[in-house]
């Protein structure tokens, strides 16, 4: 092990893994014109932030996150302009193909107003969907919302902050951090402040603040399936069973009427705690997804649950025989009621976690927060 004298410099921040937030806050904190190094374990990015939709659904966060989420928007089109990474402002539909679904969107529109939220008729919807024989009773367009490809959004963020001067050490586990010293698999570092993005891995560092927080792992059944050309590469789709989950519409009085439908008119998607979505990519589609929460995960992807988020997501978009050209299960960090966390277990050490699955809809937000020193907290 290296002495304190053989340290490794890391000025004046030291991000701890290379996913959507640790480079969110490598950027910013770039911008700010700090000097910066990024310690990844692995030798590229291949975890949560490119297992997902690329999805950043801002209207959909809960009142008290708008803020919050208003600040990643604006952190993401910072990004995009920076370096040139492929994003869609186009907005998120959601169909609404029952009057229960109506009524949330309804509320929640009459709750959030146009900006955030605009009612669509039945003949919007369709034309939205490119599917003019969808059974629906209307829809929602929510405009704030955004896309990325997840697949090349963070690889492009790292290589662009790699030419601005922005140090990375990939394949360079992290075994332990306190009081500005990082000890890795590789050597030792000093920097004035270090923030640790840990995501699934934060028990293995910071075991205490999983426990306080009972984080644990949420893995997802994903797939790619093949994109017909009528529809276009930036659609975004959220449906009945997103507008049960998500903070915002789950806030609104018609939920529950809308949850106890859910438990009868799809009780299969209902047992998986599904989140049915679709957002597309040059590639094709991406449909999930399913949600299980062990410490533990099972590898193993079940080839029907797959299946039937495959087939409910086709049937919506008037696909008769969806190609799958990929299966995964995605996983990241959950904690009961927390959308994320930050704590500071020394002076110059935050930890910071997303809890819930969002973090590319609020990691530029959060990296706001980090730099600017807000008090720790849990959200």
């Amino acid at each position: 092990m290296r002495t304190a004298r053989d340290m490794g410099t890391a000025g004046d921040l030291l991000v701890v893994g290379s996913g959507v937030l640790g480079l969110a806050i490598a950027h910013r904190a770039r911008r700010q014109g700090l000097e910066v190094t990024v310690l990844e374990e692995t030798t590229r990015p291949v975890g949560s932030s490119i297992q997902n939709f690329g999805h950043a659904c801002f209207t959909g966060q809960a009142d008290e996150l708008q803020d919050l989420a208003l600040a990643s928007r604006a952190g993401w089109l910072r990004a995009a302009a920076d370096t040139g990474l492929w994003t869609a402002t186009t907005g998120t539909v959601v169909p609404a193909t029952t009057a229960a679904e109506l009524r949330v969107l309804e509320e929640f529109a009459a709750h959030r107003g146009p900006e955030q939220v605009r009612m669509l008729s039945v003949a919007e919807t369709r034309a939205a969907l490119a599917h003019e024989e969808l059974d629906v009773v209307g829809g929602a367009l929510l405009p704030l919302d955004m896309r990325v490809d997840p697949r090349t959004a963070v690889p492009r963020l790292a290589a662009w902050l790699s030419t601005q001067g922005v140090r990375f050490r990939w394949g360079e586990r992290v075994l332990h951090t306190a009081d500005g010293v990082v000890r890795t698999t590789r050597g030792t570092y000093r920097a004035d402040r270090v923030v640790v993005c840990p995501g699934t891995g934060v028990g293995g560092l910071f075991p205490e603040i999983a426990d306080r927080h009972g984080i644990t792992q949420c893995t997802l059944a994903m797939a790619l399936i093949e994109r017909p050309e009528r529809l276009p590469a930036h659609l975004a789709v959220l449906t009945g069973t997103s507008l049960a989950r998500y903070d915002g519409f789950a806030a609104m009085p018609g939920t529950a009427a809308l949850r106890a439908e859910l438990a009868v008119r799809e009780p299969e998607l209902t047992a998986c705690v599904a989140n049915l979505m679709v957002t597309g990519i040059d590639g094709g589609l991406l449909v999930g997804d399913s949600h299980a929460y062990d410490d533990s995960y099972e590898p193993f992807l079940d080839a029907g649950l797959s299946d039937l988020l495959v087939h409910r997501a086709a049937a919506l978009l008037g696909i008769d025989s969806p190609r799958v050209i990929q299966r995964w299960l995605g996983r990241y960090s959950d904690a009961p009621g927390t959308t994320f966390v930050l704590e500071q277990p020394d002076a110059a050490t935050t930890v910071a976690v997303v809890t819930s699955g969002v973090g590319m809809t609020l990691g530029f937000g959060l990296a706001e927060r980090v730099l600017e020193g807000a008090p720790a907290l849990a959200a």
